[in-house]
């Protein structure tokens, strides 16, 4: 039997290659996947953590106003964003700004949440062994409870 000028043993042999071919192909597109979100988490833990430091550094400096009985981390990841006054040049009304907009989890289910609240908040007296928020945000860490294709919790990047 013949069907456009293909036997019926062709034409199955050919969708079964196919078939082979597209199960093999599932799992790779996945892991594709899987790599660009790590991939797009280290970069926003990165930028997140550069701009925590650079705000406990300009209140090391001076620059910004800090409490005495405060560690000198910010107090919400807003204010890297919303930027604090310069107290070095109080005439002028200049603000420094530490991150022109907060990173999002690429992690976190809830695309409509707002990005400081898909990230999970480390406060300075909190142990790293089990990350609590507190009065000041020192680190930040993944809410997924995934794990990487490294094999360590996202939490724990």
């Amino acid at each position: 039997m013949r069907a456009r000028g293909f036997t019926l043993i062709e034409l199955v042999i050919t969708v079964a290659i196919v078939s082979l071919l597209a199960t093999v192909a599932m799992p790779l597109g996945k892991m594709a996947t899987q790599r660009l979100k790590e991939s797009e988490l280290r970069t926003a833990l990165r930028d997140l953590r550069t701009g925590i430091d650079a705000y406990k550094r300009a209140g090391d400096e001076g620059r910004i106003a800090i409490e005495a009985d405060t560690s000198g981390y910010p107090a919400s990841l807003d204010l890297l964003v919303n930027g604090v006054d310069d107290i070095r040049d109080p005439e002028k009304n200049k603000k420094i700004y530490f991150m022109r907009r907060l990173p999002r989890d690429p992690l976190f289910p809830d695309s409509a949440a707002p990005p400081a609240e898909t990230w999970g908040l480390r406060s300075y007296k909190s142990p790293p062994t089990e990350p609590q928020p507190g009065d000041d945000v020192f680190d930040i860490h993944s809410l997924s409870q995934g794990v990487g294709l490294n094999g360590v919790p996202y939490r724990e990047w």
